[in-house]
């Protein structure tokens, strides 16, 4: 059982189990719990603490102080019962911080209302790509539409695919380092579990409002942090993805580097100018955010004219860069675990 029961088998069994299922709407997610511990937290630092910055981070160490013991506990009791449950826990925890699935089949779904034979089209397409981005898509045009999807899927790519596996598998490491090779995937499950609780508050209070524009600011800097390496990571791997696809590797390479700085997040720039470059098309630029309008850089170079299709390929690219990068990370845990 030890030998079926390793990082590379749980990541791989993982990552097999989101491509088949996503995340199913009938089973409870973790990060719904991880939303309601930050919105309980958040209520009762605020209560004991005057700086609103000290009472984001109180808030943000408290979430993820619970997040980590919730997960160790559960892979406590589970062991409890046996290596089979043990291994059946890890691999279902990791299970729920991967989501490619979801992301493509979100993006599919833009892209089928765009090419629908519907007047009404273009408006659910607006709501389609709403569930993806933080942009107003009110006044998005088809070409609007069809960027603000393929660079939410870039981006998207880093967070909920990349990262999770990336931060899974310096847990798994850090735990053979320690001499602790045998708790390898139980530690990458509660690593990458972890990560998930950054990337949720990021998503809840990093908004740049009065509400939490000081309160926020500690969750958005470690989101930020921890997603410095997997970002860099991720435009890595969807030049990777160009060059198995055969769909222009060197200008993906060539734009990653000309244009990544192009973006007002120190981590989106990587994927989205890399996806940029194997398209031939240019993302980014201005926005409207809650009514006001925000101008921005631009990735990539205009070659060819923004086309539904190239949702299509987008997903296409991400997908071959996930498993790609999720293969690589399995393949090199084997040097660190025998």
């Amino acid at each position: 059982m030890d030998a079926l029961f390793s990082y590379p088998v749980a990541l791989l069994a993982a990552c097999g189990l989101d491509l088949l299922f996503g995340d199913p709407r009938w089973l409870p997610h973790p990060v719904q719990g991880i939303g309601r511990l930050a919105v309980f937290y958040e209520g009762r630092a605020r209560r004991c603490c005057n700086s609103e910055k000290k009472t984001g981070m109180l808030t943000a160490v408290l979430v993820l102080g619970s997040t980590g013991l919730c997960c160790a506990t559960i892979l406590a009791i589970l062991a409890l019962f046996g290596q089979a449950a043990l291994a059946a826990g890890t691999i279902l925890i990791l299970y729920t911080t991967i989501a490619i699935r979801d992301l493509l089949h979100h993006a599919r779904a833009v892209y089928r209302a765009l090419t629908v034979p519907d007047p009404a089209g273009l408006e659910t397409a607006r709501k389609k790509v709403a569930m993806l981005v933080g942009r107003d898509t009110a006044r998005l045009d088809e070409a609007g539409i069809i960027r603000a999807c393929v660079e939410s899927v870039a981006e998207n790519m880093a967070d909920g695919v990349i990262a999770p596996i990336f931060w899974s598998f310096v847990g798994a490491v850090l735990a053979g380092l320690a001499g602790h090779g045998h708790s390898a995937a139980p530690a990458a499950a509660v690593s990458a579990m972890l990560y998930k609780a950054v990337n949720t508050m990021d998503s809840m209070f990093g908004y740049k409002n009065e509400q939490y524009l000081r309160f926020g600011w500690f969750p958005a800097r470690f989101d930020d942090l921890v997603n410095l390496v997997p970002a860099r990571l991720s435009g890595l791997a969807l030049v990777l993805a160009a060059l198995l696809l055969r769909t222009h590797p060197a200008r993906a390479w060539k734009t990653l580097r000309r244009d990544h700085a192009n973006h007002t997040s120190p981590n989106a720039g990587y994927p989205e100018a890399a996806m940029a470059g194997a398209l031939g098309i240019q993302l980014g630029g201005g926005s409207w955010y809650f009514g006001t309008y925000q101008a921005k850089p631009f990735l990539g170079d205009s070659l060819v004219p923004v086309d539904p299709t190239h949702i299509l390929l987008a997903n296409r690219l991400v997908l071959t860069g996930s498993l790609a990068a999720t293969l690589l990370f399995a393949s090199f845990s084997l040097l660190f675990f025998r």
